[in-house]
């Protein structure tokens, strides 16, 4: 609050104390009265109006001085009202009173929305699986109807299969906490899962895989993480040279402080200015403006909020056309594992 500011809002009460000094020191020119009463009556009034305004000011100068304080040190600013203290003056009190009726409808709001977000999420993942249920049936079909055009049918489907999964891993990305269990996982089901989730476009593509080292326990949910590493495998595959058959690596590098999970491939790579940008969300790059690869910038996102939410680390290098190296950062006892 700054004084100059306070004596403005004050401004037509000094006046009125001014006017009524006058107005006294008129009347009593008519009266005998001494020099000293008549220059004492006045001192006093001035005297007296200072001090109540100086401790009018200096009061809520404090009080907002501290909400300031208080509004700078809170991430969360719309708990303010319940941060500050009552005040000693009335217009203190009313802004109170007016804070915590904000933060109330603020709150009711908020809530209101979370019940609409929870029940939006509710639905979609009742609906994906739902829509599992008629991916299967056709799959079954196909299998007793083989043949050149069923094959191709297949292949969609499990682009279908890929991209309802993201989905559902993408409504619960926000609430991981309430849906994983940290126990000792070995990285090599983790990673044999994942290898016959694609094994069709591995022998279609004629990729060639070196898989080695990674036999290794570490403390994880193998649910998210065959996600995370099933859609790193997707990106290799997308982005993969055409002239050139497509080579993947796996292995594992076990440190003192954590596991280190390796995937390399020889692929298109990523363009230097890019590389710090792929873990955007929507972020699809020069690649992904590519006609035939049709990315949606979901994929490495969702693997960096999922790795976040896990507490492992996820990092990217590359080099354009030399490929694409990723790890997989499993921390060493960074939570309760559960046997």
């Amino acid at each position: 609050m700054d004084f100059k500011d306070f004596l403005k809002d004050n401004f037509i009460t000094l006046i009125l104390i001014i006017f009524a000094i006058i107005t006294i020191e008129i009347a009593l020119m008519i009266y005998d009265i001494s020099i000293l009463v008549r220059i004492y009556i006045p001192v006093v009034i001035l005297l007296v109006y200072v001090i109540g305004i100086g401790s009018y000011y200096y009061r809520r100068k404090n009080y907002y001085k501290r909400i300031f304080s208080i509004l700078g040190e809170l991430d969360k600013k719309y708990l303010i009202a319940e941060m500050v203290g009552n005040p000693e003056f009335s217009d203190g009190k009313i802004l109170k009173e007016i804070l915590e009726e904000a933060s109330k409808s603020m709150t009711e709001h908020v809530n209101e929305f979370k019940f609409l977000t929870e029940d939006y999420k509710e639905y979609i993942e009742l609906w994906i699986h739902e829509i599992k249920i008629p991916i299967a049936t056709s799959k079954m079909i196909i299998e007793n109807n083989k043949n050149e055009v069923t094959k191709s049918i297949d292949e969609e489907l499990d682009k279908i299969e890929d991209y309802t999964e993201q989905a559902l891993f993408y409504a619960r990305s926000n609430a991981v906490e309430k849906d994983y269990i940290i126990k000792k996982t070995n990285l090599e089901k983790i990673v044999n899962t994942v290898i016959m989730k694609n094994k069709n476009e591995f022998i279609q593509e004629k990729i060639h895989l070196d898989i080695h080292d990674v036999d290794i326990e570490v403390g994880t949910d193998s649910k998210w993480v065959v996600f995370i590493l099933n859609q790193i495998i997707h990106n290799s595959i997308k982005y993969k040279k055409q002239d050139e058959n497509l080579q993947i690596e796996i292995f594992t590098k076990k440190n003192k402080e954590n596991t280190i999970l390796y995937i390399k491939d020889n692929g298109i790579g990523i363009k230097k200015g890019e590389i710090t940008r792929v873990f955007e969300k929507g972020f699809t790059g020069s690649n992904g403006r590519i006609s035939n690869k049709k990315s949606t910038g979901i994929g490495l996102y969702l693997c960096k909020k999922l790795c976040d939410k896990l507490g492992m680390a996820i990092e990217l290098n590359s080099e354009e056309n030399v490929g694409t190296e990723i790890k997989l950062v499993f921390p060493q006892n960074s939570f309760t594992v559960v046997s």
